[in-house]
This record gives C-alpha cells, sequence and structure tokens, in this order.
C-alpha cells in the first residue's frame, strides 16, 4: 500500500503509530477522515508472510477509503506541495479501481480470481440490501441540500419537503450512483415508481444498517463537503469529478 500510494520509508515517525497512522492524522488530511478508518488503521491485522514472519495487513478497501480522503483535500486546496504526488498516485488507483474494482484487482494479485465464486454481485446485494424494509430515519442532513441549494440559487427552505424535480437524479447520480455497481438497480427493482411517479418508500430503508447505510452516509457527507467548498455547481462538478472519477467521466478543465 505505501508503494502503491509512493508514500516515503522511515523518516519523521511517532512511536506505536503506523505510517498510515501518521499521515491520515495530519492536520490537512485528518478532516476528510472518518473515525471508522482512522480506528481500522490503529488496529492493523496481523498475518505470516509466506516466509513464517509476523507482520501488518489492512482490508482492501481502506486504499480506496484513504485516497478518497486524500483526493477531496486536494480538492479543497489543503495538500502541501509534497503531497501532490501521493494525491495522483490517489488519482490513478481510483481510475484504475473504477474500471475492475478493488476485489477483483486484489484477486488478480492474489491468483485467487480461478476460485472465485460467481455470486459476487449477489454477495454485494446482499451486504448493502436488507431483506426487510428498515423504518424510516433520516438519512439526508438539511446540510445537504442546503449547499445544493445554494449552489444553484433557489432558495431553501427547512420546513418544507417540496423540492425541484431534478434534485432526486442528483440524488442518484452523486450519492446512490457511487454505491457498488447493481445496488441502486436492485433499489429501483423492489422500490419502483407507482403510476403517479412516485416511490413508496425511501431508497435508504432498504439499505442495511450495517454496510449499506454507513457508506450511504459517508459519500452524503463527502459530497457536501465538495459542495460546501464550490462557489457554483459547475465547479463542484469539477472537484467531485476529480474526487470520485469513473470510467467515462469527463473532467471539465478551466482555462488557463
Amino acid at each position: 500500500m505505501q508503494d502503491a500510494l509512493r508514500m516515503a520509508r522511515g523518516g519523521s515517525m511517532v512511536a506505536g503509530m503506523s505510517r498510515f497512522e501518521l499521515f491520515a492524522s495530519g492536520d490537512r488530511i485528518k478532516p476528510f477522515v472518518s473515525n471508522e478508518l482512522m480506528e481500522r488503521f490503529r488496529n492493523p491485522i496481523l498475518f505470516l508472510t509466506p516466509t513464517g514472519q509476523r507482520a501488518h495487513g489492512y482490508d482492501a478497501d481502506i486504499l480506496v477509503e484513504l485516497c478518497e480522503a486524500v483526493l477531496m483535500a486536494r480538492a479543497a486546496g489543503m495538500l502541501q506541495k509534497q503531497q501532490m504526488t501521493i494525491a495522483q498516485q490517489c488519482e490513478l488507483i481510483m481510475r484504475g479501481l473504477a474500471r475492475v474494482g478493488i476485489v477483483a484487482l486484489v484477486d488478480e494479485a492474489t491468483g485467487f480470481q480461478e476460485v472465485r465464486k460467481r455470486n459476487a454481485l449477489h454477495k454485494i446485494l446482499e451486504a448493502y440490501i436488507s431483506p426487510e424494509l428498515l423504518k424510516w430515519a433520516k438519512r439526508f442532513p438539511d446540510s445537504f441540500y442546503r449547499e445544493m441549494f445554494r449552489l444553484h440559487g433557489w432558495d431553501y427552505d427547512p420546513e418544507s419537503v417540496s423540492r425541484p424535480g431534478v434534485v432526486g437524479k442528483f440524488t442518484n447520480t452523486y450519492i446512490y450512483e457511487r454505491l457498488p455497481p447493481g445496488v441502486l438497480k436492485e433499489l429501483h427493482t423492489i422500490n419502483p415508481k407507482d403510476e403517479h411517479g412516485r416511490r413508496r418508500n425511501r431508497h435508504h430503508q432498504f439499505l442495511t444498517e450495517d454496510v449499506g447505510n454507513p457508506h450511504l452516509e459517508r459519500q452524503i457527507s463527502a459530497t457536501t463537503v465538495l459542495m460546501r467548498a464550490s462557489d457554483d455547481w459547475p465547479s463542484f462538478k469539477r472537484l467531485f469529478a476529480k474526487a470520485f472519477p469513473q470510467s467515462g467521466d469527463q473532467i471539465e478543465l478551466l482555462p488557463e
């Protein structure tokens, strides 16, 4: 992971802290690192190498979460010059993973693709989609809509649930479509529109409490931060494309 991000080895370290924990706890990165991610850095997985030596490792998705944090920090103009190389590596990694996926990348590196089960999508949906409809709870904070309205110059009334129809499209594009492939399609299937074009329930009521909704809330939080750092909607779209690149995305370039 350090080599993938081109992190320097050795150098100034703090006793008892790994290179990743030290990096993530820095003033410029920490605002974009969740408490859950920091806790995972503090508690690495102990394993034995092929030579029998003890080593520390992490779940592969930690690399994705760290890259997201670094790219958000870069988009907000928080990184130092020497950290830009790491940000460039994060961008390359995220663009690659948008095509092959983190699990497929690990499978290829370990040779596990030969024995991998063919029900990968089913396993993803099983982890994200709850078998029972969860009780309604507010998942999208007022700040998410307030920032969206500000960037479009719309009047925002926190007491009103009436919103322009395009808000639903934005929510799908910047939130639900950033969940694993297949999740939004499954939500559309189990939560279809009625004859009036409305859905009986909220999509998030069908997400699991332990995996689906936590991922949803992280995406909402990250998107809100990027909106807050933007002056208008086009600048937000550019920041978002940099922070969450997907295959086929076109990043709008500012004129020199």
